[in-house]
């Protein structure tokens, strides 16, 4: 029963009924919905803000459904918003469920967001203006901490480990609420008492102002006649909205607040956002869980066990591990020998899990993993009707969202881009992306063409106060993300910023964005000097032809961009190649090969021939990093412009024993790696790279055996295993010298062997001691 304590006046002592509950419990829900039934009230007041209360008649619509959040915002600071999150099994959704399903007037009475964000604002105003007045963090005492979660105090005093347990044990799995609101009112009153003391000043006042605010709503509410006023707050203000003081004292409280200008609005919300984990201050470990106390307590509390194993056995299945009947029973069996065993009224959450890991996971912990994320935590979102107020690009979306029939949810969804639905959601999710609002992420695909495009969809909440911040760009998506990217393409800061761009704005279909774009890419392309910003820039362009036909992209639109690219990228690339260090090579290395992927892409002889005619320069050019030379000639023997024997002469060139042993090491890795087949299938490379080595003096052996042990080691094993016998028989098996090795094979020089064991050992870690 609710306490009656609420003013000095003893003609009011019985007007006012405190509930103090928890923010979002399914036993202070049950609790308070027959609390409010035993006292039928006429009017109930729920801390929640004063400017979402046009927005309460759209809690009982039939299209709203929990998890919900109101979304409080300042419209010209839009980063200043707050969100008030509600499950169906929050107290406060269900006495406004209570109080318009019986025609009782339901007010919010929290102090007005208006307030709280212009003192936020101005707070934050401050430090960025004199970061030196940022006040030091209070230390983290034992007093702080139990003001930050009071029930942690209570739980330490009860022998839990946490608040939470605590209360889930003392309140969730109640089966009645006789005297329940009185217990919580004393044991915060005297909480209260030991710990106001200890809390921040700048909090402290904050908590004075909200409920200064509260009490004088009771006030306005008792001036109006209210007979029975059913106040629904936390369990932490309830002390202090029992006993009113003067007026006066709660107006000077509230005297000269700033203030904002407000909007609100109702927003999805989902249960992965309500947990404790996702950083709300308010949250809970187990929203599933007490989602499923609250459905199967309201129809039959004796199948909560039940019924939970029973999901857990079906999800156990769906990944593909055995969850018999059988096992079932014997888990339900467990799960409440352990709650009599520890003195509970009814199995709880960690009853629950070991009985469930013990005897359907069989001991192994892995699958809990999967059972706390789809079931404990959950990944439920919630819906708002469609006449929530919203801002037009809000509108546009949802209108776009039935039309492809993609609901704001946590699913994975593979596109054909070949069927014109698939495509447009497509283009909605690059869209969306390009306006910062990422509900869709592409995933890889392996070997199912380009017209496979598959997607992870993950709504946040959060991406409702993005949809408002966009709303400045345009009404529609197409408006916004067309302007935007404008926007985004006059302050680029260089060209490879540009071309990714691009390559976005063409997925996305916006097609005036594109030609913009286009423009902007001519200008900065003709006067870009760096090679390596143009070629950096190239690969987005040429991988936009391989989603031309499907995508219907007009890929006329960048072929001289691209055109213009290539030609200056050719010309200029010797003098941009000389004279470079080991990192500047490995980095030009990485462009060459992406820009020879490019060409080949592309399939345009004119690029091949202006391609391969400056590989080949690049090969004879002198002074060359040794790194690059070689990649050169892997590319053209790969192109088929160069033969063997052009790459043997070229190899034999530089492993010559006239040239720099480490350069000579650096042209075979930029040769080969990556792959050695050209040297298992041609035994003159082999012979050239086996006299090369066998030449080398044993000190400059040492000093180039770890550029090739670190090139043969990208190899793939077959390829090493098959180099390795190679060597093993010191020659190919087609050579005309293999028979004549094989025969002196037996005729080993023993001491020059012994020589290199103490250089492998140590490659290989191993002690010879």
């Amino acid at each position: 029963m609710a306490s009656d304590r609420s003013s000095s006046s003893s003609s009011n002592s019985h007007k006012v009924h405190i509930f103090g509950i928890r923010h979002h419990g399914p036993g202070s829900a049950r609790s308070l919905v027959q609390s409010l039934a035993s006292l039928q009230p006429d009017l109930i007041l729920v801390e929640g803000p004063p400017e979402a209360q046009a927005l309460l008649p759209l809690a009982i619509h039939a299209e709203m459904q929990p998890p919900v959040a109101l979304l409080v915002y300042a419209p010209d600071c839009l980063e200043n918003s707050v969100y008030f999150p509600f499950a169906t099994f929050s107290p406060e959704w269900q006495a406004i469920q209570y109080g318009f399903q019986n025609n009782i007037p339901v007010r919010f009475m929290d102090l007005p967001q208006a307030h709280c964000l212009a003192m936020k604002e101005s707070a934050t105003s401050a430090i960025e203006e004199d970061p030196q007045k940022t006040p030091d963090p209070m230390p983290h005492t034992t007093l702080e901490i139990s003001r930050r979660d009071p029930l942690g105090w209570l739980a330490e005093v009860a022998g839990f480990s946490d608040g939470e347990s605590w209360w889930e044990y003392m309140v969730e799995h109640r089966q009645d609420s006789n005297d329940l609101f009185k217990g919580i009112l004393e044991a915060m009153t005297a909480l209260r008492e030991e710990l106001d003391s200890s809390e921040d000043p700048f909090d402290k006042m904050r908590e004075q102002q909200r409920e200064a605010y509260m009490r004088q709503t009771i006030r306005t509410a008792l001036a109006q006649g209210k007979e029975r006023i059913a106040v629904v707050c936390g369990a932490w203000h309830a002390p202090a909205l029992v006993n009113l003081p003067p007026a006066k004292v709660d107006a000077e409280i509230l005297k000269g607040l700033p203030k904002v200008k407000i909007e609100a609005t109702w927003i999805p919300w989902s249960y992965s956002r309500l947990a404790l984990a996702s950083g709300y201050s308010a949250g809970i470990n187990s929203p599933g869980w007490y989602d499923h106390l609250w459905t199967n307590f309201q129809h039959n509390s004796e199948q909560v066990v039940i019924r939970w194993i029973t999901r857990v056995a079906r999800l156990l299945r769906t990944k593909d591990i055995d969850a018999s009947s059988a096992s079932v029973i014997e888990a339900v069996r467990l799960a409440e020998a352990l709650s009599a065993l520890r003195d509970r009224p009814l199995a709880g959450l960690p009853e629950l899990n070991e009985a469930i890991q013990s005897v359907l996971c069989f001991g192994d912990p892995l699958p809990m993993q999967a059972i706390h994320q789809e079931l404990i935590v959950s990944d439920r979102m919630g819906r708002v009707p469609d006449n929530t107020p919203m801002v037009p690009l809000q509108q546009d979306l949802i209108r776009q969202q039935k039309r492809l029939r993609l609901k704001p949810e946590a699913k994975t969804l593979e596109l054909d881009l070949r069927n014109a639905t698939d495509l447009e959601r497509s283009q909605l999710l690059y869209r969306l992306a390009l306006l910062n609002i990422p509900w869709g992420k592409t995933q890889y695909s392996k070997g199912k063409g380009t017209f496979k495009e598959p997607w992870q969809l993950q709504w946040e909440p959060e991406f409702a106060v993005r949809l408002i911040e966009a709303g400045v760009w345009g009404q529609t998506i197409l408006d916004a993300a067309t302007n935007y990217t404008r926007h985004q393409a006059n302050h680029a800061k260089d060209l490879p910023s540009l071309t990714n761009l691009v390559d976005k704005v063409l997925l996305a279909n916006l097609g005036e964005a594109a030609s913009y774009l286009m423009t902007r890419l001519q200008t900065e392309a003709a006067i870009a000097s760096d090679i390596t910003h143009l070629m950096q820039a190239l690969p987005p362009l040429g991988n936009l032809s391989r989603y031309g036909n499907v995508r219907q992209i007009d890929t006329q639109i960048i072929s001289h961009v691209v055109d213009g690219l290539i030609t200056r990228i050719c010309i200029g690339l010797p003098v941009a190649c000389a004279s470079l260090n080991d990192e500047a090579a490995s980095h030009m290395y990485e462009l060459a090969i992406a820009m020879n992927r490019v060409i080949t892409l592309l399939q345009n002889s004119q690029y091949d021939s202006l391609w391969h005619g400056v590989l080949t320069q690049l090969t004879n050019q002198s002074g060359i990093h040794g790194l690059l030379s070689g990649c050169c000639c892997r590319l053209l023997l790969d192109a088929g412009a160069f033969s063997s024997n052009d790459v043997e002469t070229h190899m034999g060139l530089f492993l010559s024993v006239t040239n720099d042993a480490n350069q000579a090491a650096k042209w075979i890795e930029g040769l080969l790696k990556g792959s050695g087949v050209v040297l298992l299938h041609d035994d003159r490379l082999w012979q050239v790279l086996d006299n090369w080595v066998t030449s080398l003096s044993p000190t400059t052996f040492d000093l180039v055996l770890p550029l090739l042990r670190r090139t043969f080691s990208t190899f793939p094993t077959p390829e090493r295993r098959q180099m390795g016998e190679r060597v093993k028989q010191n020659s190919s098996p087609q050579s005309p010298t293999s028979r004549n090795n094989a025969i002196n094979h037996a005729n080993l020089d023993i001491e020059r062997a012994e020589n290199i064991i103490p250089a492998i050992a140590q490659l290989l870690g191993i002690s010879l001691k």
